[in-house]
This record gives structure tokens, C-alpha cells and sequence, in this order.
């Protein structure tokens, strides 16, 4: 099983992929979870992604598309994969249809989560993140025991840059201008199915089960 999510940053995609992973034993290829572990890197690559992630920017084409080619051709994802955060363009899109076809892969769903940029805002925004193991929290919908601190490790929480709102906002009207048409693509390859994301996550993830499983729409 192969699946692409697309929707934008804050729709719960990363969230629900983590979730299909688990449920169907499969990898969860998240390009923000790639890119955020060569920002933390010392080079020249990872300071520049670093850059880009704070100041609410997609990376370029060929960065996106090495990394992301890099990832699948590890051995865990020859049963398949979800991948999360690619593509987000056509040439990205294109990139991808021949990385599979290389790899004598085929791509059996497209899910599109639609969200609000101001649920978007909402749900990111009171967003935190654990400077030590990364894991993520929210002030609302899954708050730590102890504030400001991490569950997992007693790390210090943190407000990501591209969390605050101004760089929310630049994340969403990226989206909007780069991402929005692959979903034409999608639709006219019958790959696509689109899903509402506004609901909690077990009544997204439920959706979800019926799509992949039963086909439903």
C-alpha cells in the first residue's frame, strides 16, 4: 500500500499518517520530519533548511526530491509507505510518478484534508514541541501533565518558530499557491479522495479507515 497525503501544514496529516502506519505496519515518510533533522544538522544543507523552516518557506524542488527518493529506497518501504508533506508541487508531483515507476511502484490513494487557514492558525499556534526528543503538544487538544515540560523526557517546551501565527499564515498562502493544483492532478488520475480534517482525531482517523479499507468516500 502506497498512500500520499497532502493538505495544508496543521490539517493533521502528520498526525493521521503516524496512525495508518501503525495500524497497516507500515513507514511513515514524513518530509518535515526529514527536513527538520538535516536543519538540526551542522552543514551548509542543514542551515539552510533552517532558514527556510523559520521563515515559513518550502524547500526547492531538488532538495525535497533527493531527500525524499533517498527515504523510500530504504528496505522498510518495500511493502509500502504513507507519505506525508510530498509532493507539494507539479514538478515535485512529476518527480514522484518516476521515482515510482523506476521502482516498478504504484501509487494507490491521494487523501486530501481540508481545513480552514484560520483552523489551521488555531490548531498550530498554541502548538509546543520538546527541545529535547521533539515530541509535540497542544495547549488545548493534548496538553502535557506538567506545563512546559515533555511527558516522554521533562524536556522544555518550546514555540517552534514556523508555529507562530505571521509564519502559519506565509505556510498557508504557500500551500494555497504551490500545492492546491495537484489536486486537478490527482483528480484526473481517479487517485484522489478528499476528506474533512476539522473533527478530532478519532472521528478524522475513522474516516480515514473507510477510505483506505473499504474505498468509501
Amino acid at each position: 500500500m502506497i498512500l500520499a497525503l497532502l493538505g495544508p501544514p496543521g490539517s493533521g496529516k502528520g498526525t493521521q499518517a503516524k496512525l495508518l502506519a501503525e495500524r497497516f505496519k507500515i513507514p511513515h515518510v514524513s518530509l518535515g520530519d526529514i527536513l527538520r533533522e538535516e536543519a538540526r544538522k551542522d552543514t551548509e544543507i542543514g542551515k539552510r533548511i533552517a532558514e527556510l523552516i523559520h521563515s515559513g518557506k518550502l524547500a526547492p524542488n531538488e532538495l525535497t526530491i533527493g531527500l525524499t527518493r533517498k527515504r523510500i529506497e530504504r528496505s522498510d518501504c518495500k511493502s509500502g509507505f504513507i507519505l506525508d508533506g510530498f509532493p507539494r508541487s507539479a514538478v515535485q508531483a512529476e518527480a514522484f510518478d518516476k521515482m515510482l515507476k523506476e521502482m516498478n511502484l504504484i501509487l494507490d490513494r491521494v487523501i486530501y484534508f481540508h481545513v480552514t487557514e484560520d483552523q489551521v492558525v488555531e490548531r498550530l499556534s498554541d502548538r509546543r514541541s520538546c527541545k529535547s526528543c521533539g515530541a509535540v503538544f497542544h495547549a488545548k487538544h493534548n496538553p502535557p501533565r506538567v506545563p512546559g515540560k515533555c511527558d516522554l523526557c521533562g524536556g522544555e517546551l518550546y514555540q517552534r518558530r514556523d508555529d507562530e501565527e505571521s509564519a502559519i499564515r506565509t505556510r498557508f498562502e504557500v500551500y494555497e499557491e504551490q500545492t492546491k493544483p495537484l489536486i486537478n492532478r490527482y483528480q484526473d488520475a481517479n487517485k484522489l479522495v478528499a476528506i474533512d480534517a476539522s473533527g478530532s482525531i478519532k472521528d478524522v482517523f475513522n474516516k480515514l479507515l473507510v477510505l483506505v479499507e473499504h474505498g468509501g468516500n
